[in-house]
């Protein structure tokens, strides 16, 4: 038997109870968790933002250890130590024949076929994102199991799984920040200081740090933000907000605007926030009636770049050992993402801090 926290139906609350794992099949791997983070992605499919068959265990953060292995599996074997992955690719698809592994057009089938029963009732239960990390222990494909580099400590790794490859990767990969250039990052949750600390490594500067909550500054400027702004009212987000974020770099707007949000508002600011010629990558991710609106002539005349970013646009097998560099030598500080390490009992608490705006990623410590 295994504890885990369970979504019976969406936006329905989650109940801590007992489950039950098969023994790893063919090309899978059982996975006694160390940590899981919550993600506001957790939220959205909890809540039907984001599609997620239910019941389901959710969680796609993590880090542990492997107990089983099942036939065929070479990557990994009991007493690795590996980051889950949420996202695997196949290989074998358009986008991963373009060297495009984070548009997999199969890398999600596995969160819509059963993979564990309720210990009482023997209800069959779903993998959110196909990974279901909000339990002791999981069984995931051995694609979702990438070996742990070398010096990073195991709970604390269960960042590297999704906030910091999303936020390594939207500074490195989709927006391509050069030292020098100026970055402003909206939304200072978990991804948001995962993000912050990656423009620092760039050599960014000015990094201009966005969120609705004052109590944040500390976290964003530890994180590497120079300046830290208050989105507080509706004027910031309909005019005021990029005036003031233009006046902290150069006058002229942005370099590179990063949104780690996911609502309208804050993606027409970033935008409106960048200069000319710039580029701003949405990294949050919103429901469809967030609708953002520009003209035709705004489009022509400023420029920019507007991109999507999925998981970083990242490689987790290349860009893990890169990111574990940086972990090692200090100057990528995984532990201040984590604003409180909880029990599975903690997470409906750290759903509503989330929707409250407060802190930055809580983590599930087994």
């Amino acid at each position: 038997m295994v504890r885990a926290a369970v979504l019976p139906a969406v936006n329905a609350p989650l109940q801590i109870t007992e489950i039950e794992l098969p023994e790893p099949g063919p090309g899978q791997v059982r996975i006694r968790l160390a940590a899981a983070g919550v993600c506001h992605s957790d939220l959205s499919l909890s809540n039907g933002t984001l599609r997620q068959p239910a019941p389901a265990v959710l969680g796609h953060e993590g880090a542990g250890t492997v107990t089983a292995v099942g036939p065929d599996v070479t990557t990994v074997a009991p007493g690795d130590q590996v980051v889950l992955n949420w996202a695997p690719s196949c290989g074998d698809c358009h986008f991963c024949g373009l060297s495009e592994p984070w548009l997999c057009a199969h890398s999600g089938l596995a969160a819509n076929a059963p993979y564990a029963r309720r210990a009482d009732d023997a209800t069959e239960l779903y993998p959110g994102l196909g990974t279901a990390v909000f339990a002791e222990e999981t069984v995931v494909s051995a694609r979702a199991a990438l070996p742990l580099p070398d010096g990073v400590p195991l709970a604390d790794a269960a960042l590297l799984g999704c906030a910091v490859l999303t936020g390594w990767g939207a500074v490195h990969h989709s927006a391509q920040v050069r030292a020098g250039e100026s970055v402003v990052v909206f939304g200072v949750g978990g991804v948001g200081l995962a993000t912050l600390q990656a423009a620092r490594i760039a050599g960014a500067g000015p990094i201009v740090a966005v969120d609705v909550s004052p109590a944040k500054e500390e976290l964003a400027r530890a994180a590497g933000a120079t300046e830290f702004v208050v989105a507080e009212d509706a004027a910031f987000f309909e005019k005021e907000g990029a005036k003031r974020i233009r006046k902290l770099t150069g006058g002229v707007g942005a370099d590179v605007a990063i949104e780690c949000v996911g609502r309208a508002e804050t993606i027409r600011t970033a935008w409106s926030a960048t200069r000319r010629g710039g580029r701003t990558t949405v990294v949050g991710i919103g429901g469809q009636d967030q609708q953002v609106t520009f003209s035709a002539l705004e489009l022509f005349y400023f420029g920019r770049t507007l991109s999507g970013c999925v998981y970083g646009n990242s490689d987790p097998a290349r860009d893990l050992p890169v990111i574990a560099g940086h972990v090692r030598s200090g100057a990528l500080d995984l532990s201040a993402l984590v604003t409180e390490r909880i029990g599975l009992d903690g997470i409906p608490a750290a759903f509503d801090a989330m929707l409250a705006g407060k802190g930055g990623r809580a983590l599930v410590v087994f």
